[in-house]
């Protein structure tokens, strides 16, 4: 019905493993319009195709004594919704109402009087007046995909005219007026149930939200509802959990969720806003899943650098390298050592990262020689995208500082190699990172959703979304 595009955006609701969520959603005034506007032509296809059940019912007419009547194949050839409105009930839900609206129905008669006397042909009715009001409840079903339900409905006709046309109408028509009564009363008890029906049929597009949505091999977020709408004016709020795990086995992150609210900014349908708390859960679970970490080898150090990972350039920082292990290549294991932290601050992102980058010596057999371990702590400045559903992100090198873990060749100044590592990070390892970053991850989203006009904020803790939306099929 009416609300197939609204309430799926009302649909995005889920709660986080501490006391505040990974993920918050706004639903505007705009949004909701939107969703009246579509919905209105949904619940028009759907009434045209109403099923009107047969009609029957007595009359006792002067002169001819009492009349036996029923009314069978009734079907909508025209109706109008010329005037509705979409409105939130705070703490409740949405409320649709439905005024001034017609109907043109056309069926079949038949009569039967004094006993004996059998006559039929065909019926016109004009209903007009047609006011509908029905309230929506959106929450959630035992597995966190959202559910409507009709919570309360009320239906009225100002009038239903029939006309009768064959056989003896003309006599018919004499005592219409008793059936346009009777009918129009029919016709209220059948508009709840028609509409109740229609929220029915909601419910399997609302089962399309990507409570769990596949990252890659390594990682799923999950975007789940555990309470219902937050219903207020002007606008309907919604906490979702927005937290990664590894596929298969989900385990708590061991981070708090900030608390935040979202701004009062209402110029777009929707609002999503994830907290740091969501890009932090990631973090943990490709530290978990063994990914944060690569093997980076001359080959991957682009021709035109003077620095390459051999004896040979590393002799020249630290002498002792060229003498032990004279005319080798080498390969350096970068290592996350701890869970990257991303930070929101207004208009900046930054992602600090401790890791350890350990080298080697490729003897002439394969085998490797360990030559020292460095611990690096970096920090990265962050630029996020949104593109087809999805967020995506790059990052570059701000900030870098090393010191020595362990020697296998003796003491040296450390510094010494700061430029070294800097190629290494900034020439193969963030650009590796920033490969996989721009595939994105799936936001939440339902059906055949699309974001349009989108814009991204960065905020105290959390990353601002407005955008609006289409539906397409």
């Amino acid at each position: 019905m009416f609300l197939l595009k609204c309430l799926p955006l009302v649909a995005l609701i889920a709660v986080a493993f501490s006391a505040n969520p990974g993920v918050k959603i706004r639903l505007t005034q705009k949004g909701l319009e939107y969703g009246r506007q579509l919905g209105m032509a949904s619940l028009l296809e759907k009434l045209k195709t109403a099923q009107i059940p047969d009609f029957s019912g007595k009359e006792r007419v002067s002169p001819i004594g009492k009349v036996q009547y029923s009314l069978t194949n009734i079907r909508v050839v025209n109706l109008g919704l010329p005037q509705s409105a979409l409105n939130l009930v705070p703490g409740s839900g949405v409320q649709l109402s439905i005024t001034n609206a017609f109907i043109s129905l056309h069926g079949n008669w038949r009569v039967k009087y004094l006993r004996v006397i059998k006559d039929s042909g065909s019926l016109d009715v004009s209903v007009n007046g047609l006011s509908i009001s029905q309230t929506i409840a959106i929450k959630s079903d035992a597995t966190g995909k959202p559910e409507a339900s009709s919570a309360s409905c009320s239906a009225s006709v100002s009038s239903a005219k029939v006309k009768f046309h064959g056989g003896a109408s003309w006599l018919y028509n004499l005592f219409s007026k008793f059936i346009d009564k009777a009918l129009r009363k029919a016709l209220e008890k059948q508009m709840c149930p028609l509409v109740a029906k229609s929220i029915a049929d909601l419910n399997p597009r609302l089962k399309t939200l990507n409570v769990l949505a596949k990252v890659d091999k390594y990682a799923e977020i999950e975007y789940s509802m555990v309470s219902s709408p937050e219903i207020s004016q002007p606008a309907i709020d919604l906490n979702l959990k927005g937290e990664f795990y590894n596929i298969g086995r989900h385990q708590e992150a061991p981070v708090p969720a900030p608390a935040f609210s979202l701004p009062a900014q209402s110029s777009n349908m929707i609002y999503i806003a994830l907290s740091s708390y969501t890009p932090n859960s990631a973090g943990f679970v490709y530290k978990n899943a063994g990914v944060l970490s690569m093997y980076v080898t001359d080959d991957m150090i682009p021709r035109s650098s003077p620095i390459r990972l051999s004896t040979s350039t590393f002799g020249f920082f630290i002498p002792q390298i060229s003498q032990q292990f004279p005319g080798l290549m080498m390969k350096m294991l970068v290592k996350a050592d701890k869970n990257p932290v991303v930070k929101f601050q207004p208009n900046t992102m930054t992602v600090d990262a401790t890791a350890t980058a350990t080298a080697y010596a490729i003897q002439p057999n394969g085998t490797l020689s360990p030559l020292f371990v460095l611990n690096v702590e970096t920090s990265v400045s962050g630029q996020m995208s949104v593109s087809d559903l999805k967020l995506a992100g790059r990052i570059s090198l701000d900030k870098m500082k090393l010191t020595l873990g362990t020697s296998y060749v003796g003491d040296f100044k450390v510094n010494s190699l700061d430029n070294i590592l800097q190629v290494i990070l900034k020439l193969v390892v963030i650009p590796t990172v920033n490969v996989q970053l721009s595939k994105g991850y799936p936001l939440p989203a339902l059906g055949s959703m699309n974001l349009v006009n989108t814009q991204l904020q960065i905020m105290q803790d959390y990353l601002l979304i407005g955008t609006d939306v289409q539906f397409t099929g």
